[in-house]
């Protein structure tokens, strides 16, 4: 196997890992802030089991949002990433550690709870952008990395959650210390792997005046902040939407919504590869506006049946999507950037994924599912609209022939 595969396959690994870990917790998030003190603080965060579940989901988001590019930016600056994945990867376990040792020590406040989640997102949100940002330094072409990524991702995002809430079952604390477990492997993983980062380093100045002067990545930002909305939107209102209008229990909604996780997962890398050949603006823009009609055929899905071919056509629509728009990341940024910009991305994401529980749950309960839908859809089919001309006029993404190698588009001179 050439070292170039090799390492894609474990950064993949490592992608999964991180995103796994995220998600086993999220089945029991009620039992866990209990078992973490969250009943008997007198706080106004916690004041339901809800509050409670939503500020330790919030906290660790905003350490996401507040880090994410600090990561990014030490690592251009000092053109070194593997050792920085090694350390943020040991901190986040330390992090997932102490957050399961709180029950037996039994005198921590919740607040010092959401403290200690502050302090592993904070860590694992480096390890996480920072593998990205490897992949895009390997050769073979920007669609097939980004394509790893993106399959480890959607396979991260369907098994974390049913496997955590069995993890669950054995003990509240379990999915804490298995995350805990899987970022050490982490950490041993990448500490084999060469350090492909461009060798020449430069001044945070003039790390951050690259990326301004490099106004078209706020493109493939855009559509990462819309895509990751809409999963949001899915995991939060999809979910009770299905409940509600087909009065289905918790085992037959999963079963739903992994018909769009399947195919988004598994078709990635395949789709990441076919715009390495046809260039991105076809998957970007044309998959775009596709995807946000599919989003709107599954609000007026009338059965199960119809939901279920609904969202498997959606999730095809995503997978074409995805490994595009984070490519697209790749083509535009310089070899020397590529770390801040990943970093970019990953933020437009993290505050997309905000937006899906905020902007869907807003409308959702004050309008109904039929409008939060449209909104959800219409906001996908709009940026497709809007930026066409941004596409034909820059030729982003439309030379499908591409140099691996360097990270420059021929479209993009």
């Amino acid at each position: 196997m050439h070292s170039s595969d090799r390492d894609r396959l474990v950064l993949a690994g490592v992608v999964f890992a991180v995103l796994f870990s995220q998600l086993l917790l999220y089945p029991g998030i009620g039992t866990l802030v209990s078992v973490l003190g969250a009943e008997t603080t007198g706080s106004g965060l916690t004041a339901t089991t809800l509050d409670a579940s939503m500020w330790f989901l919030v906290s660790e988001f905003a350490a996401y949002v507040v880090f994410v590019g600090v990561w990014g930016a030490i690592s251009d600056v000092t053109g070194r990433r593997t050792p920085l994945i090694v350390a943020s990867a040991l901190a986040g376990a330390v992090g997932y550690a102490v957050l399961a040792a709180v029950p037996a020590i039994g005198s921590i406040p919740f607040g010092g709870v959401l403290l200690l989640r502050v302090f592993q997102g904070a860590m694992t949100i480096g390890a996480f952008s920072l593998t990205m940002t490897m992949l895009m330094d390997l050769e073979g072409g920007h669609g097939r990395n980004m394509g790893a990524a993106g399959i480890a991702i959607g396979l991260g995002a369907a098994l974390g959650a049913p496997i955590g809430g069995q993890l669950t079952e054995l003990d509240p604390v379990a999915p804490l210390l298995v995350a805990a477990g899987l970022l050490v492997c982490v950490g041993a993983l990448v500490s084999r792997l060469a350090d492909r980062t461009p060798e020449t380093s430069r001044s945070a100045r003039a790390l951050l005046e690259g990326v301004r002067r490099r106004p078209t990545l706020s493109i493939p930002y855009a559509f990462g902040f819309i895509d990751r909305m809409t999963a949001g939107f899915f995991a939060l209102v999809g979910t009770l939407y299905f409940q509600d209008a087909f009065d289905l229990d918790a085992g037959t909604t999963g079963l739903l919504l992994a018909c769009f996780f399947a195919p988004f997962a598994l078709l990635q890398y395949p789709m990441g590869s076919l715009s390495d050949r046809i260039g991105r603006t076809i998957p970007i823009v044309a998959g775009s506006a596709c995807y946000g009609l599919g989003i709107l055929g599954v609000g007026v899905a009338p059965s199960v049946r119809t939901a279920a071919v609904a969202m498997v056509i959606v999730g095809i629509l995503g997978a074409l999507v995805s490994p595009a728009t984070m490519a697209l990341v790749t083509d535009l940024a310089s070899e020397r950037e590529r770390g801040l910009a990943m970093a970019g991305f990953n933020l437009a994401g993290s505050l997309g994924f905000l937006g899906g529980f905020l902007v869907g749950g807003t409308v959702a309960s004050a309008y109904g599912y039929g409008l939060a839908f449209l909104v959800v859809g219409g906001l996908e089919i709009a940026i497709a609209i809007v930026t066409i001309p941004i596409f034909v006029r820059l030729s982003l993404g439309s030379d499908p022939a591409m140099d691996g190698s360097t990270g420059r588009e021929t479209g993009n001179r």
